[in-house]
């Protein structure tokens, strides 16, 4: 499922007044209530996109070497979510060949990062409270949003087509978020806050 076209696409104008009423259209014309299952479902990913975009700066400001090959990731993930979000966006009976998809490879380099950046992590005896850095929370905010993109998504295959490899890749990638958050935490040195039931 890869697809190698640049994107023709031309935004002139921001507003258009024709979401007013309550409803959006779909790649393809057709009209939905922007509470509908599918818009809720894309527009998630979206919010995702952006909870990532912010771990990416956060990353950026560190002026770490080590975070320069997770930076460049984060970046082709975003794309990928851009992606998936076409996927999600367009209507039942649009041919979905023609929209943006993801790659073949992209669940597999998830996977792949997963198990590289865990080799360096210590096991897990307790449950992790986000926090001890701000970059840790967000990333655990990201982790959330993604969790919740997943929600959604699966909430739409229920009643409407949905490429089933879109809910693999947010499944995974709520995985590599949470790993990634203890990574940063470990690079840069700062204490993991463990749950404690008795606190």
């Amino acid at each position: 499922m890869t697809d190698k076209k640049s994107p023709n696409i031309r935004i002139n104008k921001v507003y258009t007044r024709t979401g007013d009423a309550g409803k959006t259209r779909l790649i393809g014309g057709e009209e939905r209530w922007k509470d509908d299952a599918r818009v809720e479902a894309y527009g998630t990913v979206d919010e995702l996109n952006s909870e990532i975009g912010l771990c990416r700066e956060l990353l950026k400001e560190q002026k770490e070497d080590q975070f320069s090959s997770l930076i460049r990731f984060l970046k082709s993930v975003q794309n990928e979510l851009f992606n998936l979000g076409s996927q999600l966006a367009a209507a039942e009976d649009r041919d979905s060949e023609n929209l943006p998809q993801l790659s073949d490879d992209a669940i597999s380099k998830l996977e792949s990062k997963i198990d590289t950046v865990n080799e360096s992590l210590l096991e897990l005896t307790s449950f992790i409270l986000p926090g001890g850095s701000v970059i840790n929370a967000q990333f655990h905010m990201a982790r959330n949003v993604c969790r919740r993109a997943e929600r959604r998504t699966v909430t739409l295959s229920r009643n409407e087509t949905v490429v089933p490899e879109n809910i693999r890749y947010l499944n995974r990638l709520s995985d590599a978020l949470f790993v990634w958050s203890r990574w940063v935490s470990h690079i840069l040195g700062d204490t993991e806050n463990f749950w404690n039931p008795n606190h």
